[in-house]
């Protein structure tokens, strides 16, 4: 068996028109995000002590709407939630030459992640301002911050439909800067410390990106599995053993 295989499920979704494939030994794995407790960042040397873990190039917004989104919940932090609201005002999104919108960098990291140092804590000020007034941070924070690790990807067959993947992040994923990562988490065994399965502890992440019912049919179809016998490992626990 090859190192890095994967098992996956699929179900079609007939009230959305569309077949979703997920990743489920991704999804049956313990991995959890180490944030400033051993997460390595993703600069070309390990860099631990700056605790950005994956916000050091800002976040790749994913289209207008969700760029619009993140511009109108920065208005509502506080400067007790966000280390650089001063520097917001200036905007805190920015359009590169290849028409792609990211979030501006401060100080070499996206302009939302608050720095050790700051009376809150690092991390993230939308993440911080979602705990601080009770809400999910699902609506706040750029898509694909609160989706990591989990990756969507829509592919329109020939006869219009719609074939939704959900898998792990992987190097690959983010182009040639990939390469340039000196660590990402979906390779580490330091990760896969987690207390329940990722199917369970991102229940709120799948359910905003395939809809209750479809989360349902997921969780059941995982569970089954697991019933049923030993479903593979991931290959990161594979290796360690």
């Amino acid at each position: 068996m090859p190192d890095d295989a994967h098992e996956w499920v699929s179900f079609e979704d007939e009230t959305h028109e569309r077949t979703w494939m997920v990743d489920a030994t991704f999804l049956e794995s313990n991995w959890t995000c180490i944030f400033a407790n051993g997460c390595q960042g993703v600069l070309t040397g390990p860099s631990p002590e700056l605790v950005q873990g994956c916000c050091s190039y800002g976040a790749h917004l994913s289209d207008d709407e969700d760029r619009q989104r993140v511009e109108l919940a920065a208005t509502r932090l506080s400067a007790d939630q966000w280390q650089f609201k001063a520097k917001g005002k200036k905007g805190t999104t920015r359009v590169k030459k290849n028409a792609e919108a990211v979030t501006r960098l401060v100080d070499n990291a996206c302009i939302f992640l608050n720095r050790p140092g700051f009376h809150r804590g690092p991390g993230c000020a939308l993440h911080v301002m979602a705990m601080d007034s009770g809400e999910s941070y699902i609506p706040l924070k750029p898509e694909v911050c609160w989706q990591l690790p989990l990756r969507r990807e829509d592919v329109t067959l020939a006869n219009g439909h719609i074939v939704t993947r959900i898998a792990q992040w992987d190097r690959p994923d983010w182009g040639s800067g990939g390469d340039d990562f000196h660590w990402w988490c979906t390779e580490d065994p330091a990760a896969f410390v987690g207390a329940t399965r990722v199917v369970d502890s991102m229940s709120e992440e799948l359910t905003a990106i395939m809809g209750q019912r479809s989360y349902q049919t997921l969780l059941a179809m995982i569970d089954d599995r697991a019933h049923r016998g030993t479903p593979l490992p991931h290959p990161v626990l594979r290796r360690r053993a």
